[in-house]
């Protein structure tokens, strides 16, 4: 069932020319005869858009700037109407558009959380029971009632997002804002917008960031000067729009780089990128002689994590597993701890030259960290039978959370990859007794202050 339809939109704006405000301009004009009165610009925002969104769908708007995304939504919200055709929504709307709509800068967060509620039509006491929970998820309550005038940017989406989200909407439209607030609170916003999916609510994308996109969205919008250049699943959408917009990053996003050419028999070569400087583990890996096989895991961890292993086969990774610094296994990681990854290989045959790596992500797929033992100048002459690589972390600088484990053996110089494990094994940090942080790691660092003379003076 369709939730949002727009048949044959368009959206006009007039742009009137700035009239001569002093009288020298008005003098000026006179002598240079210029016309009094220049016909209005008109500029076309939207032109003839079609589409439906069905309930419970997310769907992506992507564009380069200018294109109608921001537009869009305003149209779906009511705030602008439509020039020509026609639009429906079912169903409560809220909204997460520019930083500060909908806020009076005079009013407290607070006053904004029930000014909110009252424009959406709710109950002052309904809001009354949820505003506990706006303002515990927007980590407010020390600044929830002072004036929003005086809020940092951050500040207004955290309070924006928390709102827009606990008035329990049947459509949920987000702008480009989320990119205005810190790597946590990003995080801590796309984990609500995938339950709000699993939950029936019908969500639109707005967003430059593409990889957020595809991972998200069911399906993707690319608008192109006001028009609907193409539609359909994001795997498809986004390439074509790189490719229109930015030929090198279509290339790294493909994996490759322009103009590249491919050999006749293309094998693994891409560990050391992949594991130590792009931003997610390939998830379209070159052919090899083996099959890519996906996780039996797969279905308990998170969505938008595909583990998948490849490799030639010629050695393996039998297991993997978490020790303590006595070498006994864990079952769950403490943050500031010392950790070890073990994992068992069987080589097949001898293999001159191995490398093995790690790499961990966030489950939203942030790359935390990779190494192989190759960029760590650590060297293994040969392979051969069974064995086992450990890799030792001093203390972990991980903070609580959901990670995912990514291990690999390969040619040291990343001819041959042998068996490559991506986003396969699953775990939990805990906190323990470290320090609290926010973010996604803590530092080994400590705080020293150093009093001027006059603060030393009784």
């Amino acid at each position: 069932m369709s939730i949002i339809q727009l048949h044959h939109v368009s959206k006009c704006f007039t742009l009137e020319p700035e009239r001569p405000r002093s009288f020298q301009e008005l003098v000026l004009g006179f002598l240079l005869r210029r016309p009094r009165h220049r016909p209005k610009e008109l500029l076309w925002a939207l032109q003839d858009i079609s589409f439906e969104v069905q309930a419970g769908e997310m769907i992506g708007i992507i564009g380069s700037n200018g294109s109608g995304k921001s537009t869009c939504l305003k149209l779906l919200t009511r705030i602008f109407e439509p020039t020509s055709g026609r639009i429906q929504v079912d169903g409560r709307v809220s909204a997460l558009l520019e930083l500060g709509v909908g806020f009076h800068p005079e009013l407290t967060g607070r006053e904004n959380i029930y000014l909110h509620g009252s424009m959406l039509g709710l109950p002052r006491r309904e809001l009354a029971r949820q505003i506990d929970d706006i303002v515990a998820f927007a980590e407010m309550e020390r600044f929830v009632d002072i004036p929003v005038k005086f809020y940092s940017s951050g500040m207004y989406v955290r309070l924006a997002f928390a709102a827009a989200i606990n008035v329990h909407p049947d459509v949920l439209l987000i702008d480009e804002v989320l990119a205005v607030g810190d790597q946590h609170f990003q995080h801590k916003c796309i984990q609500r917008i995938e339950e709000m999916r699993s939950q029936g609510v019908t969500i639109v994308f707005v967003s430059h960031d593409l990889a957020t996109v595809e991972r998200l969205c069911d399906r993707v919008l690319w608008f192109d000067e006001g028009r609907l250049h193409d539609e359909g699943e994001p795997k498809a959408v986004i390439p074509h729009y790189l490719a229109a917009v930015d030929p090198d990053a279509a290339a790294t996003w493909a994996g490759t780089t322009p103009h590249e050419t491919q050999p006749a028999e293309p094998v693994c070569n891409h560990m050391e990128q992949t594991l130590a400087l792009s931003a997610c583990i390939d998830d379209n890996p070159p052919p090899c002689k083996a099959p890519i096989e996906e996780n039996p895991l797969s279905e308990s961890l998170p969505a938008g994590c595909q583990p998948r292993r490849w490799g030639s086969r010629r050695a393996e990774i039998t297991d993997v597993r978490f020790l303590d610094k006595d070498g006994h296994p864990l079952t769950k990681l403490t943050a500031d701890q010392p950790v070890t990854i073990a994992f068992q290989y069987r080589a097949f045959e001898p293999i001159q030259e191995p490398a093995f790596g790690v790499a961990i992500h966030r489950v939203d797929g942030l790359h935390i960290s990779g190494c192989n033992t190759a960029m760590a100048n650590y060297h293994i002459p040969h392979i051969v039978g069974t064995g086992e690589v450990r890799f030792h972390i001093e203390r972990l600088p991980l903070l609580e959370g959901e990670y995912l484990l990514s291990v690999a053996v390969h040619k040291a110089d990343d001819s041959e990859c042998y068996d490559y494990l991506s986003h396969w094994y699953p775990f939990r940090v805990v906190r323990g007794q470290a320090i609290p942080y926010v973010g996604v790691m803590r530092l080994a660092a400590s705080w020293e202050h150093l009093p001027t003379s006059s603060e030393k003076r009784p």
